[in-house]
């Protein structure tokens, strides 16, 4: 049998290379197409405009490598430096690969304007002018703008890096799919129509014409980014409160919880009755202590999910690590004793522990907005997106990191309703962890 869990993690991380390489693909066949179509009412006929632009694919491809490469080397600088909120380090090496790239950028262009000849001949071009007329002009014209290119690709990597996955997918899909496909398929059109024989000349300009659209989103999204960039540095200093208390060996006491359910209040009256530490934001304190992350960057990776695309910002290095950091501290914290757990898929983490008792709490939707509203002052429209929008990212990362359903009572030895009142439902757990023993 296949084991899903592996499957669908491999899909979540190569997300956005899938993206990519499918992007690559129509835009291929849709530039093969186009050029077959107006070649064969051109002196170049179907074969020459083809084969030209496979070499300039082949050549553009080097030069994006090139780019990808340099962003690349500094994606974890970027990637840790965001997740420390080390903001001016963030911008100096963003910096430090634009000018990288800009160079590179540069270089490429000025060779592809004035002498693409060099280039043409590498492949091998013949004697046959037609094809020297041609290659010519699409390295100059296709080519004219690949510094924006670079810029554009550039951009949507630095946007992985610092968790924006979104802002990643668009900055690359405005240029490739939004402008590009259909440029090069209603540029030639129109200049067809106005003067037979030019329509395979018109295919050319689709290229810098994204190029100029796709430029101007990546400016627009990276100044929108850094404008939005909190101005402090540095991290969130951790209390001295905040450490791992010892205790006798025993019982562990996980908890799982919908939003508004009390879980958080529960949990503490659980500890308190039991005599142990509870552990809620205590563990992404220490797991941002034990990593150099800022701790409010860790406890809010939920919060900061974006509702699209929420698996891919998941999979993203500087979330990974800290939910590694995370993991191995509830595992710290679970070898010192007895202890209770609020999140974090500690039931998961653990599971390999004998003496865990999973606990999922949850409540009628409506008891759940009620306390919303009182814990939080939301009206009860914003309550009910609260209580939706705070549940999918729970399940959103429990099944990132254990491929599970969060809340299928088939996971936990007790799933309990808390509009019975937190006394309650603390004291059923507390019942329960009694018969067990």
């Amino acid at each position: 049998m296949p084991h899903f869990k592996i499957f669908t993690n491999a899909l979540k991380l190569g997300a956005s290379s899938f993206i990519t390489q499918m992007s690559i693909v129509v835009i291929s066949l849709a530039c093969n197409i186009m050029l077959a179509k107006y070649g064969a009412l051109s002196i170049y006929g179907q074969d020459i405009p083809i084969s030209v632009i496979s070499i300039e694919t082949k050549v553009f491809t080097i030069v994006i490598n090139i780019v990808v490469g340099i962003v690349l080397g500094g994606q974890p600088i970027l990637g840790y430096n965001y997740g420390a909120k080390k903001y001016d380090r963030v911008k100096e090496t963003y910096r430090t690969i634009l000018i990288a790239t800009l160079a590179v950028g540069a270089v490429s262009t000025l060779i592809f304007e004035i002498c693409p000849q060099v280039v043409i001949h590498i492949f091998g071009s013949g004697n046959d002018a037609l094809y020297l007329d041609y290659a010519t002009r699409t390295f100059r014209i296709f080519l004219s703008l690949v510094i924006f290119t670079c810029v554009i690709k550039m951009s949507s990597i630095f946007f992985q890096a610092v968790g924006k996955p979104v802002m990643a997918v668009i900055a690359s899909l405005t240029r490739d799919i939004v402008c590009f496909v259909p440029l090069v398929i209603l540029i030639p059109a129109f200049f067809e129509g106005n003067q037979p024989g030019s329509g395979i000349y018109a295919i050319l300009f689709a290229a810098p014409a994204s190029d100029i659209v796709g430029m101007i989103v990546a400016v627009c999204l990276t100044v929108r980014y850094f404008k939005t960039m909190e101005s402090r540095e540095g991290r969130e200093p951790v209390p001295e409160s905040t450490v791992i208390r010892p205790s006798q060996k025993g019982v562990i006491v996980t908890i799982a919880r919908e939003h508004g359910s009390c879980g958080k209040r529960i949990a503490q009256l659980v500890a308190d009755r039991m005599g142990v530490a509870c552990y809620y934001k205590e563990m992404t304190a220490l797991a941002a202590q034990q990593i150099g992350l800022d701790r409010s960057f860790v406890s809010n990776i939920n919060e900061n999910a974006p509702e699209l695309l929420r698996s891919l910002y998941l999979s993203t290095n500087v979330v990974q690590k800290a939910i590694i950091a995370q993991e191995q501290i509830i595992r710290k914290i679970a070898d010192s004793g007895s202890c209770v757990l609020v999140g974090r898929a500690a039931d998961y983490v653990l599971s390999d522990y004998p003496d865990v008792v999973r606990i999922f709490i949850h409540a009628p939707k409506e008891y759940r907005v009620k306390k919303v509203m009182e814990m939080y002052g939301d009206t009860e429209e914003a309550g009910w997106k609260s209580i939706a929008r705070s549940d999918a990212a729970r399940a959103s990362y429990y099944n990132s990191i254990s491929g599970g359903e969060w809340g299928d009572p088939h996971g936990y030895h007790l799933c309990i309703d808390s509009s019975c009142g937190v006394e309650a439902a603390a004291s059923t757990i507390c019942d329960y962890i009694k018969l067990r023993n």
